[in-house]
């Protein structure tokens, strides 16, 4: 533009120089101050106009753009040892409790613990495990006071830790988004944090309940919205679950796999829209993708808490389970592909559609290649079959899900802060470098499939307290089927 501007002025002054000499003139300062003084104001005129645009077009732009979600840091909870249980003692608590008459009251319920001891030794936890305090006395604590006393004791635990490794002060968050799917007291658990650390009066809080194991993803997806509003401010979520008073204590089968297989813990994570934050951030958020197929039937009852035939509350999965997550994960995965997938894979999926759409419908689905996508996956460690299931479906490696399955061995499932336990024992092993791209999936009672996409800034190292520290040395561990 500067150049053709350059050469239209001198092609302007040799025309004015040729022309006043064409008609004999002489060439007065007044004619060349005129020439001078009347394109320099035209150039100015342009070139404010176009600086005006360009500025309007910035300003509109830094005003409606998506602004970036730092993961500072997070921290999940690690209970005390004394809390440790292996199955061998924890199979000793229930048949002592069977014996003292709290639970399965008649001889014949034996085969109840049996069952329960089967499906433990064929689920993927391993023998340090944690259950909390109300459930290792005799008689057991299941009342309010109890089930407050771990839930304080997780969320305390894992926030003290994260506000020590930030050094960022409980005045400075400015949104605190809490999700607990089955324990939700009056006040709330976003108002017993903002009173235990005095949190400031005009915070944003939410209390997300009844959201399942997926409820995790869901919180951040929250935090990230009000961060988009919200300018220049910290966001902490805290996801956690209670045991002590989940207990099923009846005669239900399939209201008795919980108790095999849901365990202590929970996680705090801190978020920032502040671009100073980049610096020390450790990923950034990319994609967050959620899916509901509540509206179905089969999926809104695959996993429902209720009272059993004996007024006893547990949480039932039906037999349809299996296929209502295989089918909402499959939207997922529909949802997120285009996302995030090269387009090679792109294109070989639409092919395969249209296939298998009008020419060919016995044709198998494509299943993309998500290890194009993405270096590293935390899927929610609900369990052996889940991880199988996703493993093979996924055509993921043995090293894909090592940390779901390390983190379902030495912590159980923790609901929805797995997938928490599982990014910090990648950080852990060292394997976190710059540019790399995580996947955390979870699936949760509604039905819903979640995810969240992030992308690290650098290499990361673990954080100080890391739930991995004292055993890091011992892990992966052998796998018995």
């Amino acid at each position: 533009m500067k150049n053709l501007k350059m050469g239209f002025f001198k092609i302007s002054f040799i025309s004015l120089m040729v022309g006043l000499a064409m008609k004999g003139s002489w060439i007065n300062l007044e004619d060349l101050q005129n020439f001078f003084l009347h394109h320099i104001q035209n150039n100015l005129q342009t070139i404010s106009l176009l600086s005006f645009l360009v500025g309007f077009v910035w300003i509109l732009y830094m005003l409606t753009r998506p602004k970036p979600v730092y993961l500072v840091d997070f921290s999940c909870y690690l209970p005390p040892s004394h809390l440790k249980v292996s199955i061998h003692t924890l199979m000793g608590h229930a048949r002592r409790a069977r014996e003292a008459g709290m639970c399965w009251k008649n001889k014949e319920s034996d085969y109840l613990v049996d069952f329960q001891e089967k499906i433990l030794e064929r689920s993927g936890l391993g023998q340090e495990t944690y259950i909390p305090e109300g459930l290792q006395c005799f008689p057991l604590q299941q009342d309010m006071g109890a089930s407050r006393k771990e839930t304080e004791e997780v969320i305390f635990g894992a926030l003290d830790n994260l506000f020590r490794n930030t050094g960022v002060k409980p005045d400075d968050i400015g949104i605190l988004v809490v999700n607990s799917s089955t324990f939700n007291p009056t006040p709330s658990l976003a108002s017993m944090i903002v009173n235990k650390y005095k949190l400031r009066d005009n915070i944003k809080s939410l209390n997300l309940g009844g959201m399942g194991c997926s409820a995790g993803v869901i919180a951040v997806d929250v935090a990230k919205g009000l961060l988009q509003v919200h300018r220049n401010t910290y966001a902490i979520v805290v996801s956690t679950e209670n045991i002590t008073q989940n207990l099923y204590l009846g005669k239900n089968k399939s209201m008795l796999v919980t108790n095999c297989l849901f365990r202590v813990g929970g996680a705090a994570v801190l978020l920032s829209n502040r671009s100073r934050d980049r610096k020390r951030a450790k990923y950034e958020l990319v994609h967050t993708v959620r899916i509901h197929t509540g509206s179905d039937d089969r999926s809104f009852e695959c996993a429902t808490q209720e009272e059993d035939e004996d007024g006893i509350i547990g949480v039932t999965l039906t037999k349809n389970l299996p296929m209502v997550a295989a089918r909402t994960l499959k939207i997922n995965i529909a949802t997120l592909g285009p996302l995030v997938l090269p387009l090679k894979e792109k294109l070989a999926f639409f092919i395969t559609f249209v296939k298998k759409k009008y020419f060919k419908p016995e044709l198998r689905n494509y299943t993309p290649d998500f290890k194009l996508a993405f270096e590293h996956f935390c899927i929610h460690a609900g369990g052996r079959a889940l991880i199988d299931e996703l493993e093979k479906n996924l055509k993921l490696s043995p090293l894909h899900v090592e940390a779901s399955r390390m983190t379902l061995h030495r912590f159980g499932n923790t609901s929805s802060s797995s997938i928490w336990y599982e990014l910090a024992y990648i950080e852990a092993k060292g394997r976190m470098k710059e540019g790399d791209r995580i996947w955390q999936i979870a699936l949760g009672s509604g039905f819903k499939c979640n995810s969240s996409v992030w992308v690290a800034l650098r290499n990361v190292k673990p954080s100080a307290n890391s739930p991995w520290e004292d055993c890091m040395d011992r892990y992966p561990v052998e796998i018995d089927i």
